[in-house]
Protein backbone atom coordinates (compact mmCIF):
# COMPACT_ATOMS: atom_id res chain seq x y z
CA UNK A 1 0.00 0.00 0.00
CA UNK A 2 1.34 3.42 -0.83
CA UNK A 3 1.99 5.76 2.07
CA UNK A 4 -0.65 8.36 2.79
CA UNK A 5 -0.91 11.20 5.25
CA UNK A 6 -2.54 9.83 8.41
CA UNK A 7 -5.81 10.96 9.97
CA UNK A 8 -7.31 12.41 6.81
CA UNK A 9 -10.60 14.24 7.02
CA UNK A 10 -13.77 12.29 6.46
CA UNK A 11 -16.18 13.56 3.84
CA UNK A 12 -19.93 13.25 4.01
CA UNK A 13 -22.01 11.60 1.30
CA UNK A 14 -25.60 12.54 0.61
CA UNK A 15 -27.49 9.27 1.26
CA UNK A 16 -30.22 10.32 -1.16
CA UNK A 17 -27.80 10.64 -4.07
CA UNK A 18 -28.18 7.93 -6.68
CA UNK A 19 -25.49 9.09 -9.09
CA UNK A 20 -21.77 8.44 -8.55
CA UNK A 21 -19.54 11.30 -7.53
CA UNK A 22 -22.21 13.20 -5.61
CA UNK A 23 -20.06 13.68 -2.52
CA UNK A 24 -19.62 16.91 -0.66
CA UNK A 25 -17.02 17.76 1.96
CA UNK A 26 -18.22 18.67 5.41
CA UNK A 27 -17.93 22.49 5.46
CA UNK A 28 -16.03 22.47 8.75
CA UNK A 29 -15.29 18.89 9.88
CA UNK A 30 -12.88 19.92 12.64
CA UNK A 31 -15.58 21.97 14.35
CA UNK A 32 -17.78 18.97 15.15
CA UNK A 33 -15.83 15.84 14.33
CA UNK A 34 -16.95 13.09 16.74
CA UNK A 35 -14.54 11.26 19.00
CA UNK A 36 -14.12 8.00 17.10
CA UNK A 37 -12.13 6.47 19.98
CA UNK A 38 -14.87 6.80 22.59
CA UNK A 39 -16.37 3.51 23.78
CA UNK A 40 -19.14 2.53 26.17
CA UNK A 41 -16.81 1.26 28.88
CA UNK A 42 -15.70 4.87 29.42
CA UNK A 43 -19.24 5.68 30.54
CA UNK A 44 -19.03 3.08 33.28
CA UNK A 45 -15.51 3.90 34.48
CA UNK A 46 -15.60 7.67 34.12
CA UNK A 47 -15.75 8.74 37.77
CA UNK A 48 -15.39 5.57 39.81
CA UNK A 49 -19.08 5.27 40.69
CA UNK A 50 -20.68 1.86 41.06
CA UNK A 51 -23.22 2.13 38.24
CA UNK A 52 -25.65 -0.27 36.60
CA UNK A 53 -24.06 -0.78 33.19
CA UNK A 54 -26.44 0.04 30.35
CA UNK A 55 -23.61 1.48 28.26
CA UNK A 56 -21.76 -1.70 27.25
CA UNK A 57 -23.47 -4.32 25.11
CA UNK A 58 -21.97 -7.44 26.67
CA UNK A 59 -24.47 -10.00 27.99
CA UNK A 60 -24.68 -9.95 31.76
CA UNK A 61 -23.82 -13.04 33.80
CA UNK A 62 -21.11 -14.08 31.38
CA UNK A 63 -18.89 -15.91 30.70
CA UNK A 64 -21.07 -18.85 31.76
CA UNK A 65 -19.59 -21.24 34.33
CA UNK A 66 -18.85 -23.97 31.81
CA UNK A 67 -16.86 -21.56 29.65
CA UNK A 68 -14.93 -20.15 32.62
CA UNK A 69 -13.98 -23.68 33.61
CA UNK A 70 -12.96 -24.48 30.05
CA UNK A 71 -10.74 -21.41 29.88
CA UNK A 72 -9.22 -22.10 33.29
CA UNK A 73 -8.24 -25.58 32.12
CA UNK A 74 -5.95 -24.03 29.49
CA UNK A 75 -3.74 -22.35 32.07
CA UNK A 76 -1.64 -25.47 32.48
CA UNK A 77 -0.70 -25.34 28.78
CA UNK A 78 0.52 -21.76 28.63
CA UNK A 79 4.18 -22.78 28.42
CA UNK A 80 3.54 -23.90 24.83
CA UNK A 81 3.01 -21.51 21.93
CA UNK A 82 -0.61 -21.22 20.74
CA UNK A 83 -1.78 -23.62 18.03
CA UNK A 84 -4.73 -22.37 15.98
CA UNK A 85 -5.46 -25.62 14.14
CA UNK A 86 -8.45 -26.88 16.13
CA UNK A 87 -10.01 -23.46 16.70
CA UNK A 88 -9.73 -22.45 13.08
CA UNK A 89 -11.26 -25.73 11.95
CA UNK A 90 -14.14 -25.32 14.41
CA UNK A 91 -14.96 -21.82 13.19
CA UNK A 92 -14.73 -22.95 9.56
CA UNK A 93 -17.11 -25.85 10.22
CA UNK A 94 -19.50 -23.58 12.10
CA UNK A 95 -19.92 -21.41 8.98
CA UNK A 96 -19.53 -24.10 6.31
CA UNK A 97 -16.31 -22.65 4.91
CA UNK A 98 -12.87 -24.02 4.09
CA UNK A 99 -10.28 -23.39 6.77
CA UNK A 100 -8.39 -21.16 4.33
CA UNK A 101 -11.28 -18.67 4.50
CA UNK A 102 -10.98 -18.13 8.27
CA UNK A 103 -8.62 -15.81 10.13
CA UNK A 104 -8.65 -15.71 13.93
CA UNK A 105 -7.92 -12.30 15.43
CA UNK A 106 -7.47 -10.59 18.78
CA UNK A 107 -11.05 -9.32 18.68
CA UNK A 108 -12.79 -7.69 15.76
CA UNK A 109 -10.79 -4.53 16.46
CA UNK A 110 -7.59 -6.20 15.23
CA UNK A 111 -9.41 -7.24 12.06
CA UNK A 112 -10.31 -3.62 11.30
CA UNK A 113 -6.66 -2.61 11.62
CA UNK A 114 -5.46 -5.49 9.42
CA UNK A 115 -7.97 -4.68 6.70
CA UNK A 116 -7.04 -0.99 6.79
CA UNK A 117 -3.35 -1.81 6.43
CA UNK A 118 -3.63 -4.54 3.79
CA UNK A 119 -6.34 -3.26 1.46
CA UNK A 120 -5.53 -0.69 -1.19
CA UNK A 121 -8.59 1.32 -2.19
CA UNK A 122 -9.19 4.52 -4.11
CA UNK A 123 -12.64 5.34 -2.72
CA UNK A 124 -13.40 4.16 0.82
CA UNK A 125 -16.98 4.47 2.05
CA UNK A 126 -18.17 3.81 5.60
CA UNK A 127 -21.91 3.61 6.24
CA UNK A 128 -22.87 5.53 9.39
CA UNK A 129 -24.07 5.69 12.10
CA UNK A 130 -22.04 2.61 13.01
CA UNK A 131 -19.23 1.37 15.25
CA UNK A 132 -16.44 3.89 14.85
CA UNK A 133 -13.35 1.67 15.08
CA UNK A 134 -13.40 0.72 11.36
CA UNK A 135 -13.22 4.36 10.29
CA UNK A 136 -10.61 5.16 12.91
CA UNK A 137 -8.43 2.29 11.68
CA UNK A 138 -8.85 3.32 8.06
CA UNK A 139 -7.94 6.91 8.78
CA UNK A 140 -4.94 5.86 10.88
CA UNK A 141 -3.73 3.84 7.87
CA UNK A 142 -3.96 6.94 5.68
CA UNK A 143 -7.21 6.28 3.84
CA UNK A 144 -9.47 9.16 2.91
CA UNK A 145 -12.86 8.10 4.22
CA UNK A 146 -16.22 9.07 2.73
CA UNK A 147 -19.34 8.68 4.85
CA UNK A 148 -22.82 7.64 3.86
CA UNK A 149 -25.12 8.89 6.62
CA UNK A 150 -28.33 6.89 6.99
CA UNK A 151 -31.46 8.81 7.86
CA UNK A 152 -33.35 8.31 11.14
CA UNK A 153 -36.50 9.43 9.35
CA UNK A 154 -36.07 6.40 7.09
CA UNK A 155 -35.49 4.11 10.07
CA UNK A 156 -31.75 4.03 9.29
CA UNK A 157 -32.61 1.84 6.31
CA UNK A 158 -29.61 0.96 4.15
CA UNK A 159 -29.08 3.52 1.39
CA UNK A 160 -27.15 3.48 -1.86
CA UNK A 161 -23.40 3.98 -1.71
CA UNK A 162 -21.38 5.78 -4.40
CA UNK A 163 -20.85 3.59 -7.44
CA UNK A 164 -17.13 4.35 -7.42
CA UNK A 165 -16.64 3.01 -3.89
CA UNK A 166 -14.19 0.10 -4.03
CA UNK A 167 -14.17 -0.48 -0.26
CA UNK A 168 -17.47 -0.33 1.66
CA UNK A 169 -17.81 -0.93 5.40
CA UNK A 170 -21.08 -1.37 7.31
CA UNK A 171 -22.42 -3.13 10.36
CA UNK A 172 -25.26 -5.64 10.53
CA UNK A 173 -27.02 -5.45 12.91
CA UNK A 174 -25.61 -1.98 13.25
CA UNK A 175 -24.16 -0.45 16.38
CA UNK A 176 -25.59 1.94 17.63
CA UNK A 177 -28.88 1.91 15.69
CA UNK A 178 -29.70 -1.77 16.42
CA UNK A 179 -31.12 -2.00 12.89
CA UNK A 180 -30.82 -5.37 11.14
CA UNK A 181 -30.45 -4.87 7.40
CA UNK A 182 -31.88 -7.56 5.11
CA UNK A 183 -29.17 -9.87 3.80
CA UNK A 184 -30.45 -9.22 0.30
CA UNK A 185 -29.91 -5.47 0.69
CA UNK A 186 -26.38 -5.94 2.06
CA UNK A 187 -25.49 -8.47 -0.63
CA UNK A 188 -26.68 -6.03 -3.29
CA UNK A 189 -23.73 -3.80 -2.39
CA UNK A 190 -21.27 -6.48 -3.54
CA UNK A 191 -19.85 -6.06 -7.04
CA UNK A 192 -16.71 -6.87 -9.05
CA UNK A 193 -13.77 -4.70 -8.05
CA UNK A 194 -15.25 -3.84 -4.65
CA UNK A 195 -14.42 -5.15 -1.18
CA UNK A 196 -17.52 -5.22 1.01
CA UNK A 197 -16.76 -5.50 4.74
CA UNK A 198 -19.71 -6.44 6.95
CA UNK A 199 -19.25 -6.19 10.70
CA UNK A 200 -21.49 -8.89 12.18
CA UNK A 201 -20.22 -8.56 15.76
CA UNK A 202 -23.80 -8.51 17.05
CA UNK A 203 -25.29 -11.08 14.68
CA UNK A 204 -25.31 -13.78 17.35
CA UNK A 205 -27.72 -11.63 19.38
CA UNK A 206 -30.30 -12.18 16.63
CA UNK A 207 -32.33 -15.41 16.89
CA UNK A 208 -31.30 -17.76 14.10
CA UNK A 209 -28.70 -15.22 12.97
CA UNK A 210 -31.08 -14.34 10.17
CA UNK A 211 -29.70 -11.93 7.57
CA UNK A 212 -26.12 -13.11 8.11
CA UNK A 213 -23.71 -13.38 5.18
CA UNK A 214 -21.19 -15.44 7.13
CA UNK A 215 -21.81 -18.58 5.10
CA UNK A 216 -22.32 -16.86 1.73
CA UNK A 217 -19.39 -17.42 -0.64
CA UNK A 218 -20.72 -16.72 -4.15
CA UNK A 219 -21.14 -12.93 -4.23
CA UNK A 220 -19.19 -10.78 -6.70
CA UNK A 221 -16.05 -8.94 -5.61
CA UNK A 222 -14.57 -9.58 -2.18
CA UNK A 223 -17.05 -9.99 0.67
CA UNK A 224 -15.54 -10.01 4.14
CA UNK A 225 -17.52 -10.79 7.30
CA UNK A 226 -16.21 -9.98 10.77
CA UNK A 227 -17.48 -11.79 13.85
CA UNK A 228 -16.86 -11.47 17.58
CA UNK A 229 -17.33 -13.68 20.63
CA UNK A 230 -17.38 -10.66 22.94
CA UNK A 231 -21.07 -9.84 23.14
CA UNK A 232 -22.84 -13.10 23.82
CA UNK A 233 -20.08 -14.82 25.76
CA UNK A 234 -18.74 -11.93 27.84
CA UNK A 235 -15.17 -12.17 26.55
CA UNK A 236 -14.25 -8.53 25.96
CA UNK A 237 -11.13 -8.93 28.09
CA UNK A 238 -9.99 -12.06 26.28
CA UNK A 239 -9.91 -10.49 22.79
CA UNK A 240 -11.16 -13.07 20.32
CA UNK A 241 -12.87 -12.62 16.97
CA UNK A 242 -12.43 -13.74 13.40
CA UNK A 243 -12.61 -12.78 9.74
CA UNK A 244 -14.36 -14.75 7.00
CA UNK A 245 -13.50 -14.05 3.39
CA UNK A 246 -11.77 -15.14 0.18
CA UNK A 247 -8.72 -17.30 0.82
CA UNK A 248 -6.18 -14.99 -0.91
CA UNK A 249 -7.29 -12.01 1.18
CA UNK A 250 -7.32 -14.09 4.37
CA UNK A 251 -3.76 -15.17 3.60
CA UNK A 252 -2.69 -11.55 3.09
CA UNK A 253 -4.30 -10.49 6.36
CA UNK A 254 -2.60 -13.37 8.17
CA UNK A 255 0.78 -12.30 6.81
CA UNK A 256 0.19 -8.84 8.32
CA UNK A 257 -0.41 -10.32 11.78
CA UNK A 258 2.41 -10.80 14.29
CA UNK A 259 3.36 -14.34 15.19
CA UNK A 260 0.93 -16.06 17.59
CA UNK A 261 -1.57 -13.17 17.60
CA UNK A 262 -4.29 -15.08 19.50
CA UNK A 263 -3.66 -16.53 22.94
CA UNK A 264 -4.25 -20.16 23.91
CA UNK A 265 -7.27 -19.34 26.13
CA UNK A 266 -8.79 -17.25 23.33
CA UNK A 267 -8.33 -20.09 20.86
CA UNK A 268 -10.02 -22.45 23.33
CA UNK A 269 -12.95 -20.04 23.51
CA UNK A 270 -13.24 -19.87 19.73
CA UNK A 271 -13.35 -23.64 19.48
CA UNK A 272 -15.77 -24.15 22.36
CA UNK A 273 -18.18 -21.39 21.31
CA UNK A 274 -18.38 -22.78 17.78
CA UNK A 275 -19.74 -26.15 18.87
CA UNK A 276 -23.39 -27.25 18.61
CA UNK A 277 -24.23 -26.96 22.32
CA UNK A 278 -22.75 -23.47 22.55
CA UNK A 279 -24.57 -22.32 19.42
CA UNK A 280 -27.84 -23.64 20.86
CA UNK A 281 -27.17 -21.76 24.11
CA UNK A 282 -26.40 -18.57 22.17
CA UNK A 283 -29.65 -18.84 20.25
CA UNK A 284 -31.65 -19.36 23.44
CA UNK A 285 -29.97 -16.25 24.85
CA UNK A 286 -30.89 -14.33 21.69
CA UNK A 287 -34.54 -15.38 22.02
CA UNK A 288 -34.58 -14.31 25.68
CA UNK A 289 -32.91 -11.03 24.71
CA UNK A 290 -35.63 -10.34 22.13
CA UNK A 291 -38.26 -10.56 24.87
CA UNK A 292 -36.29 -8.25 27.15
CA UNK A 293 -35.80 -5.79 24.29
CA UNK A 294 -39.51 -5.70 23.55
CA UNK A 295 -40.14 -5.01 27.23
CA UNK A 296 -37.64 -2.12 27.23
CA UNK A 297 -39.06 -0.64 24.03
CA UNK A 298 -42.60 -0.77 25.41
CA UNK A 299 -41.43 1.04 28.54
CA UNK A 300 -39.55 3.69 26.58
CA UNK A 301 -42.54 4.49 24.37
CA UNK A 302 -44.39 5.69 27.47
CA UNK A 303 -42.19 8.81 27.50
CA UNK A 304 -43.64 11.38 25.05
CA UNK A 305 -40.35 13.26 24.62
CA UNK A 306 -38.44 10.15 23.61
CA UNK A 307 -38.36 8.74 20.08
CA UNK A 308 -37.10 5.50 18.55
CA UNK A 309 -36.28 5.12 14.85
CA UNK A 310 -36.33 1.86 12.96
CA UNK A 311 -36.89 -1.54 14.55
CA UNK A 312 -34.20 -2.55 17.07
CA UNK A 313 -32.92 -6.08 16.59
CA UNK A 314 -29.76 -6.34 18.69
CA UNK A 315 -28.78 -6.07 22.36
CA UNK A 316 -29.29 -2.31 22.59
CA UNK A 317 -31.76 0.41 21.67
CA UNK A 318 -31.01 3.86 20.25
CA UNK A 319 -33.26 6.74 21.34
CA UNK A 320 -33.51 10.44 20.60
CA UNK A 321 -34.31 12.71 23.49
CA UNK A 322 -34.02 16.51 23.76
CA UNK A 323 -31.35 17.37 26.31
CA UNK A 324 -30.02 13.82 26.28
CA UNK A 325 -26.56 14.90 27.46
CA UNK A 326 -28.00 16.34 30.66
CA UNK A 327 -30.32 13.35 31.07
CA UNK A 328 -27.33 11.01 30.82
CA UNK A 329 -25.54 12.87 33.61
CA UNK A 330 -28.62 12.83 35.84
CA UNK A 331 -29.09 9.11 35.22
CA UNK A 332 -25.57 8.63 36.57
CA UNK A 333 -26.69 10.32 39.78
CA UNK A 334 -29.44 7.69 39.97
CA UNK A 335 -27.00 4.84 39.45
CA UNK A 336 -27.27 4.11 35.70
CA UNK A 337 -24.70 4.48 32.92
CA UNK A 338 -25.99 4.80 29.34
CA UNK A 339 -24.00 5.42 26.16
CA UNK A 340 -23.76 8.92 24.70
CA UNK A 341 -24.63 9.13 21.01
CA UNK A 342 -22.71 12.17 19.85
CA UNK A 343 -19.49 10.23 19.19
CA UNK A 344 -21.18 8.39 16.30
CA UNK A 345 -21.08 10.19 12.92
CA UNK A 346 -24.59 11.08 11.85
CA UNK A 347 -25.93 11.45 15.39
CA UNK A 348 -25.60 14.25 17.94
CA UNK A 349 -26.03 15.22 21.56
CA UNK A 350 -29.72 14.29 21.62
CA UNK A 351 -29.05 10.57 21.19
CA UNK A 352 -28.53 7.81 23.75
CA UNK A 353 -27.85 4.10 23.37
CA UNK A 354 -29.32 1.85 26.05
CA UNK A 355 -28.26 -1.77 26.54
CA UNK A 356 -30.99 -4.39 26.92
CA UNK A 357 -31.10 -6.04 30.33
CA UNK A 358 -33.52 -8.29 32.24
CA UNK A 359 -36.96 -6.95 33.07
CA UNK A 360 -36.20 -6.21 36.72
CA UNK A 361 -33.20 -4.07 35.76
CA UNK A 362 -35.26 -2.38 33.05
CA UNK A 363 -38.00 -1.54 35.56
CA UNK A 364 -35.46 0.14 37.84
CA UNK A 365 -33.99 2.04 34.90
CA UNK A 366 -37.41 3.22 33.70
CA UNK A 367 -38.22 4.44 37.21
CA UNK A 368 -34.95 6.39 37.27
CA UNK A 369 -35.67 7.82 33.82
CA UNK A 370 -39.14 8.90 34.93
CA UNK A 371 -37.63 10.67 37.93
CA UNK A 372 -35.06 12.41 35.74
CA UNK A 373 -37.56 13.52 33.09
CA UNK A 374 -40.23 14.56 35.57
CA UNK A 375 -43.96 14.86 34.80
CA UNK A 376 -44.93 14.57 31.13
Amino acid sequence: MTARAPRTTAHQVDPTASEPGLTAPDPDPAAHEPDLRHHGDAEVRADGRDLVDLAVNVRTGTPPAWLREHLAATLGTLAAYPDQTAARAAVAARHGRPVEEVLLTAGAAEAFVLLARVLTARHVTVVHPQFTEPEAALRDAGHRVHRVLLSPGEGFRLAAVPAEADLVVLGNPTNPTSVLHPAEAVAALARPGRTLVVDEAFMDTVPGERESLAAVRDLPGQVVVLRSLTKTWGLAGLRIGYVLGPAPLIAALGTAQPLWPVSTPALAAAEACSGPSALAEADRAAVELAGWRAYLVKGLTAFPALRLYGEPAASFVLVRLPGAAAVRERLREHGFAVRRGDTFPGLGEDWLRIAVRDEATTDRFLDALATVLGPA
